[in-house]
């Protein structure tokens, strides 16, 4: 199956319970939610969806769990995000075994690969699958960029189709553009730039805000490739506040706090991440009420 690189994909959390176990019904809920607002994919096991601090079995439970309930109406996909080609090889693996209709990858993680060991670690990986395969370009987090030179030399692996870009620069959107055409779908990784992205002809988004505000989210992406710019304009405003929580360190935990606070998630992080408390958690409350207060109609 093939994936149409284009719309909202949000980068889902993974619910826990009291327990420590997943939340199976909470990850539901939220699920349902973006399949009604209309988004066009989903990625698992991102930095939002805590896959640092997750088992291969709990990994297996989400995916085919999604599979099962996005009922083919959209594509699952699973992040990669590993220090050694071995097991990124393995995790391609798994994707395909479970159900996944796409991957997501990350460079190597720890170990500051340069040229060359960035682009053969992608190209074995997708040599190795048959799934499509979105590079995740992130170098403000992760230390690697993957430049235009390396894109080129990737060109040859057919499977490699898309990128979440997240390089904090919206020029780079233009540069690919101009150099590739659409041989590679640009999909803005920042929320803070989403908007500026999809004018500039970034074909989707890779949301984090979503989780809690998927109708808004979906309606800008809409509005802003149907032309009314200024309808989303007026949304993406509003929206600013929130969208900066995506580009914090404690991203998860203030995204969950937004999850939570509209009735779509729950608060609970795995450790050794703490639910927020104190001034920290009362000032993001304030954002996330006054956005909640002052929701826009559309």
């Amino acid at each position: 199956m093939g994936i149409n690189w284009q719309g909202v994909f949000p980068a889902l959390t993974t619910k826990f319970n009291s327990n420590d176990e997943l939340d199976l019904p909470l990850f539901e809920k939220n699920l349902q939610a973006q399949l009604t607002a209309g988004v066009n994919g989903f990625v698992l096991g991102g930095t939002l969806g805590e896959a640092s601090v997750l088992s291969i079995t709990e990994k297996e439970i989400l995916v085919k769990f999604a599979v099962e309930k996005c009922a083919n109406k959209v594509p699952v996909l699973l992040n990669i995000a590993e220090g050694s080609t071995k097991e990124a090889l393995q995790q391609a693996a798994y994707a395909k075994a479970w159900g996944a209709k796409g991957i997501m990858i990350l460079p190597p993680m720890r170990y500051k690969s340069d040229h060359r060991e960035t682009v053969t670690y992608f190209k074995t990986v997708a040599n190795s699958t048959d799934l499509p395969i979105m590079i995740y370009n992130n170098p403000v987090d992760y230390k690697i960029e993957v430049t235009i030179p390396m894109f080129e030399e990737m060109m040859d692996c057919s499977n490699i189709q898309a990128v979440k870009e997240s390089t904090r620069d919206v020029t780079n959107v233009t540069r690919m553009k101009n150099k590739f055409g659409d041989r590679f779908k640009l999909l803005c990784g920042v929320d803070t730039l989403a908007m500026e992205e999809l004018c500039l002809g970034a074909d989707g988004w890779v949301a984090g805000l979503v989780c809690a505000f998927p109708a808004e989210t979906v309606a800008i992406y809409n509005l802003v490739k149907q032309g009314d710019i200024e309808a989303a304009t007026k949304i993406y405003r509003w929206f600013m506040p929130l969208l900066e929580l995506d580009i914090h360190p404690k991203l998860v935990q203030y995204i969950k706090l937004a999850e939570s606070l509209v009735g779509l998630g729950s608060e609970i992080v795995r450790p050794p991440r703490l639910i927020l408390e104190g001034k920290e958690r009362e000032d993001v409350i304030k954002i996330i009420n006054d956005g909640i207060a002052t929701k826009p109609n559309f």
